[in-house]
């Protein structure tokens, strides 16, 4: 008799204790990828809609290069740094990946490197400015990182180049929890969804083409087995456990006597 209260009082505690699942936890579960699936990535940063650029043009003329230059506006203004309490105004990607130029009109960009677009800008604008210099950068590159990291979130990248390595580490790296062969990388590609999986635990993804990372790409580390478990327990679990340890005491002293 004494077996079969501690058989049921252990089956109880599992019972409380079991109620998570993986599913109740994991983000994006529809597996297979294939559809969708990430092989490859620019060595380049390509420009695509919803880019934020700022472009300066200067040349031996400066009377000459600035019609090429928005206008400066006041810190007040929710725009670009620049120097001296002002902002430059940047160009935002549209839609159909265009950006309204001044003098030149409406320029396509998207699917273009920074070279290339530098080199399409010096060419236009050296009809009437000579030896134009161009200075682009883009001020939204973002990358998304969630999942068992210490310090999810997003961040602002001032380099517009980093690999995922050092995407991890602005988020303090992964936790003891993150499942390391299985970090998913999605990233926007042609207006689609794209995903692929990298394992951590091997040096090969050092060497990948995924290892340099793209504007606005999100990066998810998935919880493991033993966070999956943990995150069943909680404090009314304890509470639980507690009375069920001392409803079978009480059961096992009245049944002995």
């Amino acid at each position: 008799m004494k077996i079969h209260i501690v058989i049921i009082s252990l089956l109880a505690v599992a019972l409380v204790t079991s109620c998570a699942s993986r599913k109740d936890l994991l983000y994006f579960q529809d597996e297979p990828l294939s559809d969708g699936y990430l092989d490859s990535t620019p060595e380049q940063l390509i420009y695509k809609p919803d880019d934020v650029l700022t472009i300066n043009v200067t040349a031996a003329d400066p009377i000459a290069a600035q019609p090429f230059n928005l206008a400066m506006v006041s810190v007040g203004d929710d725009l670009v740094n620049a120097s001296n309490n002002q902002r430059m105004q940047t160009y935002l990607v549209d839609y159909n990946g265009n950006i309204e130029f001044p003098v030149l009109g409406t320029l396509h960009i998207a699917g273009m490197t920074r070279i290339e677009l530098t080199e399409m800008l010096k060419e236009k604008i050296s009809q009437y400015a000579k030896d134009p210099i161009i200075n682009i950068r883009l001020v939204n590159f973002t990358i998304t990182i969630i999942g068992e990291v210490s310090e999810p979130g997003t961040f602002t990248i001032q380099d517009e180049r980093i690999t995922l390595l050092e995407a991890l580490g602005l988020a303090n790296d992964l936790t003891i929890f993150g499942k390391r062969k299985n970090v998913l990388l999605i990233r926007e590609v042609d207006g689609r969804k794209r995903f692929a999986k990298i394992d951590l635990t091997s040096v090969s993804a050092v060497s990948s083409p995924l290892y340099y990372l793209q504007q606005n790409d999100v990066i998810y580390v998935e919880p493991n087995n033993a966070r999956v478990r943990s995150s069943s327990y909680n404090q009314n679990n304890a509470v639980l456990i507690s009375a069920i340890g001392t409803l079978t005491t009480i059961v096992a002293v009245f049944l002995i006597k």
